[in-house]
């Protein structure tokens, strides 16, 4: 790929590398530790979806607006992402998740006791930046692991991170049909201050693997994303798979509390069980990335996708219907995820921090949109509209894996 080279220090403007310190070795209970953490803090973002009915009732706004709480905890997530993930290769680690955390349990608290719906709105914003964490734990167990295990320790902190997306919808539905969608974030504050406490204990310190200045880390990004096609190909493709994710994802309850199905949050956060069965796909997808190449694997997920979007389109309103639609359109985007991020890893191993910024930044920015299109589609077309706009976000990812870039690599 003739634009895919390795790029030189004046061009990328990449800090100078430097070993790090000798490591004690990664035991399986860490790597556990990893992986529950990311589920746990990933899972602060997500805790509102189900909940969106019951907080439009208390401030009494309607459903297009309450869906902003969904939108908005995505944009600071994205946020997150793009300021505060980078300072990893910069900042002693185990630090600045600490840090985090504990902000992430102070912004959790103000929002279970928000007097205000823009009160809440401003929380959900800072609750989705200091939920940044997973993002950092993930190039921390990469470079704490040996050459021969880093891609299993990897796999398994990336499948708490997955589980932790899609049951955390389950137990914020049950908590909020039960005690209430306030209890939910208070909950979410005190397991963040849980996390501290253990972490502080077991987690070791790990300092960056870069010198050089925040700024020229940050524009080494733009750099990295001007001179490599196939990270704005990804990062583009990864942007409207998560897009027509947060579609549904985001309108589900709105649907399922409605006609035909008038169920409760409980019951709409159990599809989060269901949803869980992408998790499961994530090693799967591993190996026919490996055994037929990323690309292959990429378009397999697309098709599932706009499969998916197909099938909850003609057959939503049954329960089968739905609930194998949503299996297909789970798996669909995990098979995605994974090949995008095995593709991105291979172009400049000693970038992976800065690569995973960029790719998962655009991913957030994709589902922040996603979450907006799908509130206003479900305003003034309900299920069908969600549905079309859902294929569109598909439709969309698979002609750019298509086309784009194509002809510069």
């Amino acid at each position: 790929m003739k634009n895919e080279v390795v790029i030189t220090q004046n061009r990328t403007q990449h800090p100078t590398p430097v070993l790090p310190p000798t490591q004690a070795p990664l035991t399986s209970g860490l790597v556990w530790l990893m992986a529950i953490t990311c589920g746990l803090v990933v899972a602060n973002i997500y805790y509102n979806q189900p909940l969106l009915v019951e907080i439009g009732r208390t401030f009494q706004v309607s459903d297009s607006r309450v869906s902003w709480v969904a939108t908005i905890t995505q944009v600071g997530y994205t946020l997150g992402l793009l300021f505060a993930v980078p300072l990893g290769d910069k900042v002693e680690r185990k630090g600045l998740i600490l840090l985090l955390l504990l902000c992430a349990a102070a912004c959790l608290a103000g929002a279970a006791l928000a007097p205000s719906f823009v009160v809440l709105v401003a929380a959900s914003l800072l609750i989705g930046i200091f939920s940044a964490v997973p993002q950092l734990l993930v190039p921390m167990a990469a470079s704490l692991a040996t050459d021969a295990e880093r891609g299993k320790v990897v796999g398994k902190v990336m499948s708490g991170l997955l589980i932790g997306i899609l049951l955390s919808r389950t137990l914020s539905g049950y908590v909020g049909a039960h005690f209430g969608w306030r209890t939910m974030f208070g909950g979410g504050a005190l397991m963040m201050l849980m996390l501290v406490a253990i972490l502080a204990l077991r987690l070791p310190r790990n300092q960056p693997s870069f010198t050089g200045t925040y700024s020229s880390l940050m524009k080494s990004l733009l750099t990295l994303t001007r001179d490599l096609p196939t990270l704005r190909r990804s990062s583009l493709v990864g942007a409207c798979m998560f897009g027509g994710l947060t579609v549904f994802w985001t309108t589900l309850v709105f649907f399922l509390e409605g006609e035909p199905y008038f169920y409760k949050s409980d019951v709409v956060g159990f599809f989060g069980v269901i949803g869980a069965c992408g998790a499961l796909a994530a090693p799967l997808a591993g190996k026919l990335a490996d055994k037929r190449g990323s690309d292959y694997a990429l378009s397999m997920g697309i098709l599932l996708a706009l499969g998916a979007y197909l099938l909850l389109g003609l057959t939503g309103v049954y329960l089968t219907g739905l609930i194998l639609g949503v299996i297909i359109l789970d798996v669909g985007q995990q098979v995605t995820h994974i090949s995008n991020q095995s593709r991105i890893f291979s172009l400049i191993p000693e970038a992976r921090s800065r690569l995973n910024t960029v790719y998962m930044t655009s991913s957030f920015i994709g589902g922040s949109l996603g979450s907006l299109a799908g509130g206003f589609a479900w305003a003034h077309w309900q299920w069908p509209g969600v549905c079309a706009t859902g294929l569109l976000f598909v439709v969309a990812a698979f002609l750019i894996n298509r086309f784009y870039g194509r002809t510069e690599s």
